[in-house]
């Protein structure tokens, strides 16, 4: 069997209404779209006409936050009085948008203006007060943090004691104790009346923008479009309203640096969505922030000159390319150093990229379902890096009884970031593994992955997908819905630079569907194996014109025994899955050569092992019945049969010697009735015509009815050796039972083996 990587659960059926059902029809809508929407909460018309629309008259009065005018009339005496005013951002995509929303807002009405986005490697997040020290020195007069600010503490107090203003714009958790700034500007300040608080900060500095130019400021949408979407900010209420507004903005855009953003990232501007904002433009206004200096990006998304666009982008796209490296080579080395006996995968090494370990850390919870923490160890002994966890496991909550092993800790359950001295790390790891033991904590499960319905594949119609994009976009809180699948596997193959993705079709009675899964390269073997049942979300590829519904592929699983097909050479080094593995001989030979072949232990079948031990089960060579190959799988327990089936004689290929063969040996061995076969035997093989493997097993026929004696690899003829049949020979008659083993395990195709082993 193959366990999902998440925990699937349904989500909640309850019977739709009649009449919101039949008017949804009457405007075209499908039934299956109808019954989905329904199981959304939107059970209204109303509610539904406001979930399809999108409208900047719905957008919040900036003014009902906190401090909002206090901020304006504080900017607006400072452009009078000729301040120099410095925008202070944040290395990522939501920062660098932010900071080019407020530098271009403060531009637009005449302000003296600069910006400054801090180096994560240099001074860290959020306001450092040496970067403050620097600015205020070169002659800034008044701060304007965007995306962070609302924890700065020092860096404020510093600023306040060199009389600079410091305007906090900030969308982060509040702490207990707010910095002693001129204003704070938050959708969630207690004392605010804000009615959305899950904006992101680039909503943030729009609404400031907002307010300081007395109107929506719509060339800026693409901004806050962006700043949104890459955040992961909940995808509800006025974000879905900007973004679905800015998404129409974007592919009307006359921004330079974003026209070349989407040229090297290959988007189509027509068809720029929240995925192509996710998954190319986020990650490239990332990869900067993540290796060095971010600041370059804001000038990307500011720019008015060609050229320099040009050459801006094309950098991000080459930084993002080596990120992406980074974090191969990263993750790959991560899970080298994964120890399988721990709750969580405490993984440390000196040399890695602080910038890149967030995401190796959730690399490595997606490869094996358990929380993950990676550190990057530094010459001076300081370990600093990121957690990722799973819903059974709060790793905050967890971590924060553990305060006294960290320098620096913050984050929330889900994700951490943390500092602390190396010696530490191996009493950090036994405590959270005595922890996850003491409360009892099952991490066997994934995280929730909540599917909205089980689909026929004759319901998956073109139609019915483009009725799904009514409810984007999608992101946090609004996710784009997931359906449940199956089918039998018509076609498949690895697809990419290297073969990490697949591509496959499915089909059954009533239709076929096409799929492809990112990522899922080295779980080949294990999707196209029957009873599998896949999850993902449907989509429209679009090719020379023709559109195909395709399901992007989340998750699978698949019930009952898998058997996986090892038979090619080249195969034999692939990933064997996590688990208690056997590697399993039948024949002497087959372990004296896999032991120096695999470098594993191999286990030489015997009647007395428990097989109840293991979950994987690698079978290494054919046995003498095959017969004994389906007795064991219905032994054991197991999940996984990988057949590797090498055959050290080759029994099958050589077959059976003839009469003819066997009488040209004895004839040879009368004439040379002494003969040293370490050193001869090629020759004897050249000389007969008979392959060496053959000619070895007639040998040891011989030596079986006597014939011959073999002492220290000198054979020997016997003097008037008794007559005796070959079919005597118990060696050759194992001969025939295990050309009958191997033509079976052998010539099959691997469907027919799992069926018979299953039966």
């Amino acid at each position: 069997m193959k366990k999902s990587n998440f925990d699937w659960q349904f989500a909640d059926a309850a019977p739709i209404d009649s009449t919101f059902k039949e008017e949804l029809m009457s405007q075209g809508y499908s039934e299956t779209f109808a019954e989905l929407v329904w199981n959304r909460n939107i059970h209204t018309l109303e509610e539904f006409s406001q979930l399809m629309k999108a409208n900047i008259d719905d957008l919040h009065d900036p003014f009902l936050m906190h401090d909002m005018d206090k901020a304006v009339e504080r900017i607006q005496a400072a452009i009078m009085e000729g301040q120099p005013i410095l925008v202070y951002g944040d290395y990522d995509a939501d920062g660098i948008t932010s900071t080019s929303i407020m530098l271009e807002t403060l531009e637009m009405i005449g302000a003296d203006v600069h910006y400054v986005l801090p180096n994560r490697f240099i001074h860290g997040y959020g306001p450092n007060k040496e970067l403050f020290a620097e600015k205020i020195n070169e002659g800034i007069q008044l701060i304007i943090t965007v995306d962070n600010g609302v924890a700065g503490n020092e860096a404020i107090d510093f600023a306040n004691s060199q009389g600079v203003d410091v305007i906090v714009t900030d969308h982060h958790e509040m702490p207990p104790i707010l910095p002693d700034a001129y204003c704070i500007i938050h959708p969630r300040h207690p004392e605010g009346h804000y009615p959305f608080g899950e904006l992101a900060g680039a909503g943030v500095a729009f609404k400031l923008a907002t307010a300081l130019l007395e109107e929506v400021p719509l060339e800026m949408l693409d901004l806050v479009t962006i700043g949104t979407v890459a955040d992961l900010v909940s995808m509800t209420g006025e974000n879905r309203n900007l973004v679905k507004l800015g998404l129409q903005a974007i592919k009307q855009t006359q921004r330079l640096g974003l026209l070349e953003l989407l040229k090297v990232s290959s988007v189509d501007l027509q068809k720029v969505d929240e995925t192509s904002i996710g998954f190319s433009l986020g990650p490239r206004l990332n990869a900067i922030g993540r290796l060095g200096d971010p600041n370059p990006a804001v000038e990307l998304m500011t720019t008015f000159d060609d050229e320099v666009a040009r050459g801006l982008a094309e950098k991000l796209n080459k930084i993002n390319d080596e990120r992406k490296q980074i974090v191969q080579e990263t993750t790959a080395q991560a899970a080298a150093l994964i120890n399988p006996e721990d709750g969580v995968h405490l993984i440390a090494s000196q040399g890695w990229n602080p910038g890149v370990l967030g995401i190796v850390a959730g690399n490595i919870l997606k490869q094996t379902g358990h929380p993950t923490i990676i550190l990057s160890i530094d010459e001076n002994g300081v370990a600093k890096g990121s957690g990722r966890s799973v819903e059974a496991l709060d790793l905050f909550g967890m971590l924060n009884t553990m305060r006294s092993e960290f320098t620096h800790f913050g984050g929330h359950a889900a994700a951490v970031g943390l500092t602390m001295p190396s010696e530490n790390i191996q009493n950090l790891r036994r405590m959270m593994n005595d922890y996850i033991e003491a409360e009892q904590i099952d991490l066997t499960k994934g995280s929730t992955l909540m599917i909205d319905e089980s689909l026929k594949l004759s319901e998956i119609k073109l139609k019915f997908v483009e009725e799904l994009k009514k409810l984007a976009p999608f992101g946090t809180d609004n996710p784009a819905p997931l359906f449940l699948v199956d089918g039998e596997i018509s076609f498949f193959k690895r697809i990419g630079s290297e073969q990490q993705h697949v591509k496959f079709s499915l089909k059954g009675e009533d239709g076929q569907l096409d799929a492809i899964g990112f990522g899922f390269g080295e779980d080949g073997e294990k999707i196209q194996q029957p009873d599998t049942q896949f999850v993902g979300d449907l989509e429209i590829n679009e090719w020379n014109g023709q559109k195909k519904v395709q399901l992007r592929l989340i998750d699978f699983s698949s019930n009952g025994l898998q058997v996986i097909d090892r038979r090619a050479k080249y195969t034999w080094y692939e990933k064997i899955e996590n688990g208690k593995v056997l590697y399993l001989a039948f024949q002497p030979n087959s372990q004296k050569f896999f032991v120096n072949e695999l470098q594993q232990p191999i286990t030489l079948y015997d009647k007395t092992i428990d097989w109840s031990e293991y979950d994987q089960l690698v079978v290494l060579d054919c046995p003498d019945q095959k017969e004994l190959l389906k007795e064991i799988s219905h032994k054991g327990q197991f999940e996984r049969i990988y057949l590797y089936l090498y055959s050290p004689d080759e029994a099958y290929l050589n077959g059976l010697p003839d009469r003819e063969q066997f009488k040209a040996l004895y004839k040879f061995f009368v004439k040379q009735p002494r003969v040293d076969i370490r050193f001869k035997l090629k020759n004897v093989s050249n000389y007969l015509r008979i392959p060496e493997k053959l000619l070895v097993f007639m040998i040891h026929v011989f030596s079986e009815l006597k014939f011959v004696t073999i002492d220290d690899g000198v054979l020997q003829m016997v003097e008037s050796p008794q007559t005796r049949a070959f079919e005597e020979s118990e060696i050759y008659q194992k001969r025939i039972a295990r050309i009958d083993s191997e033509e079976f395990l052998l010539m099959n195709d691997i469907q027919t083996i799992r069926n018979w082993l299953k039966g």
